[in-house]
């Protein structure tokens, strides 16, 4: 991960931006308190670097839930499309290796782990859906299962017909259509 961070003034347009949209979208965090959100966030300044690389390439990421256990928050990407800043990427550092030509500019592994953020699981992606109905006209990868990608696939999911579907493709492939949700504890 990379170490950044983010200007004074970089820093308070995000949060404008962030609690903007914690405060139009409750549905996805009823009985949060946006200060709770921000004081978190302000006692880490990594962690607004990601947000602010998450919010940069089209993901409007968002608070969608508390972890009481652990005390922390789980942002997601809720653009409704997967984010156009981060498509057409392959999966992963190996599969982008795998290819000889026409090779993508990166892989969403490589990028989200540059962040310190992680793809979304098969489940986290349900539970995604349940806020609006996202990618009904784009796919996103998902945190792959070590048995499918060591034979050489990696999962997408995306909405359609109103149901959401679990797909494979060879984790070298990558479409215009297709980027990866990201999710961030703070």
């Amino acid at each position: 991960m990379m170490n950044q961070m983010l200007s004074t003034d970089q820093t308070q347009h995000l949060l404008n931006i962030l609690k903007s949209r914690f405060e139009e979208n409750r549905n996805r965090h009823e009985g949060l308190e946006w200060q709770n959100v921000l004081n978190k966030l302000e006692a880490d300044p990594q962690k607004l670097w990601a947000l602010h690389q998450m919010e940069e390439t089209g993901g409007e990421p968002d608070v969608v839930a508390f972890e009481e256990k652990t005390g922390t928050y789980l942002f997601f990407d809720c653009a409704a499309e997967s984010p156009k800043g981060r498509r057409s990427l392959c999966y992963d550092a190996e599969a982008l290796a795998s290819r000889k030509e026409h090779k993508p500019k990166d892989s969403a592994v490589n990028l989200a782990n540059e962040w310190g953020v992680e793809l979304l699981t098969e489940p986290q992606y349900h539970y995604l859906q349940q806020f609006g109905k996202f990618d009904s006209k784009s796919s996103s990868w998902i945190k792959t299962p070590a048995d499918i990608r060591k034979l050489g696939g990696a999962l997408f999911c995306d909405y359609r017909y109103g149901k959401v579907f679990t797909y494979h493709n060879g984790a070298e492939s990558y479409y215009a259509a297709r980027a990866f949700r990201a999710c961030l504890i703070v």
